[in-house]
Parts: C-alpha cells; sequence; structure tokens
C-alpha cells in the first residue's frame, strides 16, 4: 500500500515527479491535459523521456492519470458522446507511452436519456473505447458521488456495467476494467466508513456485488456532507464527516486483507496534503 496524492503537471509532466516527492508521496496521480477542456499537450519523445527519468530519480514506479471532468458516456449530444470515447482512448495512449498503470473516469450523467438508456450507452461507450486498444495502462471507473443523475454511483450499477462488459464478443475485457473506489463520493452515496465495523460492511457490499479483485484504487478523501447526502464536496483527511478513525480503519482492512491497493488524496488545501500523508503512513505503519 503505497500513499500519494493527486498532483499538478502544470507547465510540463516531466515536473509531475518532483513534485510529488515534495509532497512526500510515494505514489501519485495527474491530468495529462487539461481537465476542463482544450487540447492535450503533445507527448515528445523527449518530454516522455525526461518523465520516465524523473520517476526514476525520485523513486517513482505507480503513477496513474485522471480523465478530464467533461466525459460523459452518457450524453444525448453525439458530439459529447463521441468526443468523451475519442479523449478517453488518446489517454489510455498516452497513459501507455507514459508508463502509467491506471486511467480513471467518471462515467457521465443520465439526465438526457433517463437511467435505463444511458447505462446502456455507456457500456456501449466504454466497448468502443476499449475495442482494439493493446496497452498497458488499465481503465478504471470511478465510483461517483451520485449528484445530479450520475452514473456509476452504486456498486450494483458498477458491477452491471462491468459484467455487460465482459459478456461482450467483441474483445475480451476480463483485464481491462476495474474500479477505483473514492471514500467521499462512497460516503456521499450512503455507504458508511466512520468506523471499523462500517468499513467491513461497506466492502463486504462491494465483494459480494463487484469482487474485491477488481478494487484497485482508492481515493482517500473526507466528506464535508453527511451520508448519503448525494453531493460532492471534499474534505482534508480528519475534518470530515468520515473522520480520521474512519480512515485508520480503512487502513487497517487494506493491510489485513492484503490488498495490494494504493491511497491517493484529492484533498482540497494544498499546504495540509503533506501532513495529510504524513499522518497517514504512520497509521499504515503501526503494528
Amino acid at each position: 500500500m503505497f500513499i500519494g496524492a493527486h498532483i499538478s503537471a502544470a507547465g510540463s509532466v516531466a515536473n509531475t515527479p518532483l513534485n510529488a516527492k515534495k509532497q512526500g508521496c510515494e505514489c501519485y496521480q495527474f491530468f495529462s491535459r487539461p481537465p476542463q477542456g482544450g487540447q492535450a499537450p503533445l507527448l515528445s519523445e523527449n518530454e516522455i523521456g525526461k518523465f520516465k527519468n524523473n520517476n526514476k530519480k525520485y523513486g517513482f514506479n505507480r503513477y496513474y492519470i485522471h480523465a478530464p471532468y467533461f466525459i460523459n458516456l452518457a450524453s444525448a449530444n453525439n458530439r459529447i458522446y463521441h468526443s468523451s470515447i475519442s479523449v478517453l482512448k488518446k489517454e489510455l495512449e498516452r497513459g501507455s507511452l507514459l508508463g502509467a498503470k491506471f486511467l480513471m473516469t467518471h462515467l457521465g450523467s443520465a439526465r438526457d436519456l433517463g437511467e435505463a438508456e444511458a447505462l446502456k450507452k455507456v457500456i456501449r461507450g466504454i466497448e468502443k473505447v476499449l475495442t482494439g486498444y493493446t496497452g498497458s495502462t488499465q481503465f478504471l471507473i470511478e465510483l461517483s458521488a451520485g449528484s445530479g443523475q450520475i452514473i456509476g454511483d452504486s456498486f450494483k450499477e458498477i458491477s452491471h456495467i462491468i459484467k455487460e462488459i465482459e459478456k461482450s464478443k467483441i474483445i475480451n475485457h476480463q483485464s481491462k476494467i476495474n474500479v477505483c473506489f473514492d471514500t467521499a463520493h462512497a460516503f456521499e452515496s450512503g455507504y458508511d466508513l466512520r468506523d471499523g465495523q462500517a468499513v467491513k460492511k461497506t466492502f463486504a457490499e462491494f465483494d459480494k456485488t463487484t469482487g474485491l479483485e477488481k478494487l484497485k484504487l482508492i481515493h482517500l478523501n473526507d466528506s464535508k456532507t453527511a451520508l448519503g447526502s448525494r453531493s460532492d464536496r471534499h474534505a482534508d483527511i480528519g475534518d470530515g464527516e468520515i473522520g480520521l478513525a474512519g480512515f485508520s480503519a480503512l487502513i487497517k482492512f487494506i493491510k489485513n486483507k492484503k490488498l495490494d491497493i494504493d491511497l491517493i488524496l484529492e484533498t482540497p488545501t494544498d499546504s495540509r496534503r503533506k501532513k495529510d500523508i504524513q499522518t497517514l503512513k504512520q497509521i499504515r505503519d503501526q503494528r
């Protein structure tokens, strides 16, 4: 279990490993392109070489890419839908060039089509993203917070999407689609994480519906709002409704289950992040 954070790649992706090192990260996540839209920066051979050399220099071999926020595989607008597919395809390829282990993405909103039709469109969209893909970066669905008819806000819904894709005869998806769990999103979608009993219950449900073997990465964020609030408001570790006891229980659960899962902070206060990472390392390293 490595602990890190979302790190700025502003200026050049080659700067990201140093920025991560300064925060005390053991792993990290970044955007390879502007998250709100715009052209993706060119990844030249020189840029890729600098990025990989800096990762080696600062001791990183686990780093992950977050897809941009505008992705919507459930959109009724075909320009948005096809653009989302194209961007995810390109991000997987960019991730493979950079050596990123995972690409995680939100799936979009069902507000245009209704849940049933939106789910079908999301499944078709992911199939289009993965068809013909032979790279090394793996595709992760990120659990969403449940606001605004968001797709992927429940274990059952994510499990349904994965199972339908894996039944496809187009390609073998078995090793290519897994899950990124976000603690704030889960809590705000109604999955309690405030103590050891709650953590065990939540992940027992995840295991039953989706399978713990599908859990590959955790975004570690406290929640500014209450259990089941259906919002998406991150808080610093220990300052929200989940609380430090909940994160201690989660780390203990991962250790006891011997799960190879890294923790990435996406907390709101830049000046707090280094301290929060250190606190979580201390919890992890306790016997």
